[in-house]
């Protein structure tokens, strides 16, 4: 292996493990990009000051505004109930069947991660339920965060068209599409994944009970539910979700943007990073007008559990402070693969990659390169955010050389990103068992398998995709 090329394999080895032993990728990632700038005779402090900071700058710009208002959104649904409404009616109202009870625990996840809420929020506001659920009917427990995983980390996560998660909001800046590109693919993709994982949690929650294997006697993180808790109507706690849909849904589809609206922030002086094309910040601009008016929602909605100012401010504070981490997290690794780009050695790995021309088309480069990304990073938004930055160019000059849009280049890599994110270092994935109360070693084998099913859907639709193109 050439030198230059093993600078970049130890520099993502040495990422990889320090995540996984529980580092902060924000500490981990400049020091990693910094080693490997120096070993390949860049100067430090620019590599790091220019480099790596000028690409995470350029992205927080682009994407905290969703980050901060999709973390209040979710921290108002949590502390106001409707999302522990919305869980509570559907997780209780299926039924203790085997099948009913894997099925009840998906649409809860599904149903609020596809209205906005965030993923770390959903499992706090499904987990009670879903345990709650398997301790009565003496199911076992260890299967409660793969089932969670299913309905919140896949098909609602960068498969549906509409979906506000940022995986679903990334490609848009780099395509120029929007948040409803290639709904075929993605509901296929989603089907796939949902009636698999369906199928194969079902079997093994079967499976178990057969066995005789009971929920277990867990000490850690044991939810109580209080039945006499008085939640809002889940019918009404749905409207904000709704509400965020619908929002974001008519202004992309019934607003068109005046092209010369940026015209004048060019021209100003002094003002860095104004966007090229005003479809390139369409798709930001609308979510975050739905998520202002689905924030509202939740509030006056909620308006009995935020009593007082004290509480409100809290509440907000909350959301506002819990989505630094979460956008320097992803940050932190796009001026990371910066860095990484500028390298020697990359020429030789970006030429291996976009010279994969199997099925004659961008789309195995690009499911390839953002399915390895986002499993060496552990993050859906890191990977992603990496491969475009550093190939989307390419793989776009290419899809227009042929005839492709960028709408089903926006829906692959979209896609892709949530494929092997949900390694075991992934935080998500950590912060999901700890909830639960599980460990690596009892539940990880079933959330892996629901990895596995993720980036198989991924593959499958590049290939449904390619047949008929070329039928």
């Amino acid at each position: 292996m050439d030198f230059n090329v093993l600078i970049i394999v130890l520099s993502l080895v040495g990422l990889i493990t320090f995540a996984y032993k529980g580092f902060s990728v924000i500490m981990m990632a400049p020091i990693m990009a910094i080693l490997a700038a120096a070993l390949s005779g860049f100067n430090i402090m620019p590599s790091y000051t220019e480099l790596f900071m000028g690409k995470a700058v350029t992205y927080i710009k682009s994407f905290f505004p969703v980050f901060i208002l999709g973390a209040i959104f979710g921290k108002v649904m949590e502390d106001t109930g409707l999302a522990r409404s919305i869980a509570k009616a559907i997780i209780s109202g299926l039924g203790k069947d085997p099948y009913k009870a894997v099925i009840s625990i998906v649409i809860a996840s599904s149903v609020l991660t596809y209205g906005g809420v965030s993923l770390f929020v959903v499992v706090f506001a499904v987990y009670p339920f879903a345990a709650a659920l398997f301790k009565e009917a003496n199911y076992p427990k260890r299967l409660v965060p793969a089932i969670i995983a299913l309905g919140a980390f896949t098909a609602t996560m960068d498969c549906l068209p509409g979906t506000p998660q940022i995986q679903n909001i990334i490609p848009t800046t780099y395509f120029g599409t929007n948040l409803y590109s290639e709904p075929i693919a993605g509901i296929l993709g989603a089907l796939i994944i949902y009636i698999g994982g369906v199928f194969y949690l079902t079997h093994r929650l079967k499976s178990a009970i057969s066995a005789g294997e009971g929920y277990g006697t867990h000490t850690i993180n044991e939810s109580e539910v209080n039945s006499d808790i008085n939640l809002v109507n889940w019918k009404l706690a749905c409207v904000p979700l709704i509400a965020v849909l619908l929002v974001s849904f008519s202004i992309t589809e019934m607003i068109a943007w005046d092209p010369s609206v940026l015209e004048p922030f060019r021209q100003m002086k002094g003002i860095p990073l104004v966007a090229s094309n005003v479809k390139n910040v369409a798709s930001i601009w609308a979510l975050i007008i739905a998520l202002v008016v689905g924030i509202a929602l939740a509030l006056i909605i909620g308006r009995r559990e935020i009593t007082g100012m004290k509480k409100l401010t809290n509440v907000l504070n909350a959301g506002a402070i819990g989505s630094l981490l979460a956008i320097m997290n992803t940050a932190s690794e796009v001026g990371y693969g910066n860095v990484i780009a500028q390298l020697p050695g990359f020429s030789d790995v970006a030429n291996f990659l976009i010279n994969i021309h199997i099925g004659g088309t961008p789309l195995v480069s690009e499911a390839i390169s953002v399915t390895v990304l986002a499993g060496i990073t552990g993050s859906a938004s890191g990977g992603l955010s990496i491969a475009l930055e550093l190939m989307s160019h390419d793989w776009l000059s290419w899809a227009h050389s042929i005839g492709m849009t960028p709408e089903i280049l926006h829906r692959v890599a979209s896609m892709a990103s949530g494929g092997l994110d949900t390694l075991p270092h992934n935080g998500a994935v950590i912060t999901l068992l700890a909830v639960c109360g599980m460990s690596h070693k009892e539940s990880y084998r079933d959330i892996f398998a629901i990895t596995i099913l993720k980036t198989i859907a991924v593959f499958a639709i590049v290939i449904i995709y390619t047949l008929i193109r070329f039928v």
